[in-house]
């Protein structure tokens, strides 16, 4: 019966669940996404799992920090349906986007450094006097004007009004502040986790507040960069016990 399987390498989904902390269903929910490979059964319907379904689990939890669920499930699916080269794509997809979150990040201390009254500002077309319209400074961003207005209320952004054509103009402290925002979106905050940043730059006059968030972001990072390492190990191993 099926509570005598674990013989000669045999598995049943109580002795996968019991070694990663899982429950049964969860691991009978792994197979029927794809994440391990389908299971013989017995002639009383009892799944049969064997080492080659640990060594996918394994796998599948060590691409989870690294990855995400849902890319780690499409990378362990991918090599389970034998398209291996579309496992490595999606892989390649996770380091280019944590490539790029390192380059955000290098880009918002750049920010930081460069940021102050002279080079915040510099003159584009459409300024109004001592300060620069929406859309310029959308375009120089790179986003919408509709984008810039919800950081305004969200309360990020404190452009003042031209006295005649009552249009927003954005003087260099909301210049700096849409720079700063911009960035802090770009690395993954939201409004309101950016918020109390920007509220703190504004009452220290400098930009000291951010930078424990800029470790916490450095580390953040580490550990993603570590974490895809350890799965590429479970997941190289996996591939080599499938043949």
């Amino acid at each position: 019966m099926g509570e005598k399987l674990q013989t000669e390498g045999r598995l049943r989904p109580v002795d996968l669940a019991r070694g990663h902390g899982l429950s049964t269903q969860a691991v009978r929910n792994y197979e029927d996404a794809g994440i391990l490979p389908a299971a013989e059964r017995t002639p009383h319907g009892y799944r049969v799992y064997t080492r080659l379904h640990a060594g996918a689990l394994r796998a599948f939890l060590a691409l989870l920090p690294g990855h995400g669920h849902r890319r780690a499930s499409a990378i362990m699916r991918a090599v389970n349906e034998g398209s291996v080269g579309d496992a490595f794509r999606l892989i390649d997809e996770s380091h280019a986007e944590l490539l790029e979150d390192r380059r955000t990040l290098q880009a918002v201390e750049r920010a930081l450094r460069d940021l102050d009254p002279s080079t915040v500002a510099e003159p584009t077309g459409g300024s109004g006097a001592g300060g620069t319209f929406i859309g310029p400074l959308a375009g120089r961003l790179g986003i919408r004007p509709a984008t810039l207005r919800k950081w305004e209320r969200a309360g990020l952004l404190r452009p003042r009004r031209d006295a005649l054509t009552g249009y927003r103009v954005y003087d260099e402290a909301a210049v700096r502040d849409a720079r700063l925002v911009h960035q802090l979106r770009r690395g993954g905050r939201l409004l309101e986790q950016i918020a109390p940043l920007i509220a703190q730059v504004r009452e220290a006059g400098g930009l000291e507040p951010l930078e424990d968030t800029l470790r916490d972001w450095h580390g953040r990072l580490s550990a993603r960069g570590r974490a895809m390492l350890a799965g590429a190990a479970e997941l190289e191993a996996y591939l080599r016990e499938r043949g």
